[in-house]
């Protein structure tokens, strides 16, 4: 795993694997930083590899963080997945269906009526990125999360 900032500051890296002796399975990534604007942006990559398709779940956490005591916080990320230059999914503002797929993948929850960011995508093998920035220009603390969904 690799993390690069601008500047000073703190970067929080995640990853869980719940493979077995040689054969490594990632179920859940994440990693929190200052969201910027412009090339300063938040933005993780992932893999997709096997056949078929995998549903994930991806998040861009924000003013939840500030309730867990995160000061600085994002207020309103905006969460684009991306593969290359083609934007396949956005969402500004989460959508309360989707809390049992939260629970099924073990995220903790979001405050309702926020407005963090969250999506379900079903993607084919294949490399993309998240993309968290602020609506409006804004910036802040920032976590952005991608879980395989079961």
């Amino acid at each position: 795993i690799w993390a690069q900032g601008t500047g000073p500051g703190l970067v929080l890296v995640e990853a869980y694997d719940l493979g077995t002796g040689n054969s490594p399975r990632m179920t859940n990534v994440s990693a929190r930083n200052r969201v910027g604007t412009g090339d300063n942006i938040l933005i993780a990559g992932f893999n997709i590899t096997g056949s078929g398709t995998k549903q994930l779940l991806i998040r861009a956490v924000g003013p939840t963080l500030g309730a867990l005591g995160v000061t600085g916080f994002l207020a309103d990320p905006i969460l684009e997945v991306y593969q290359g230059t083609t934007k396949l999914a956005e969402n500004d503002t989460w959508s309360p269906s989707l809390t049992p797929t939260f629970n099924a993948v073990g995220a903790f929850p979001l405050n309702p009526g926020g407005l963090d960011a969250a999506l379900l995508i079903t993607l084919p093998t294949g490399s993309y990125t998240v993309q968290v920035r602020g609506a409006n220009g804004g910036t802040g603390e920032a976590l952005v999360e991608v879980y395989e969904v079961p």
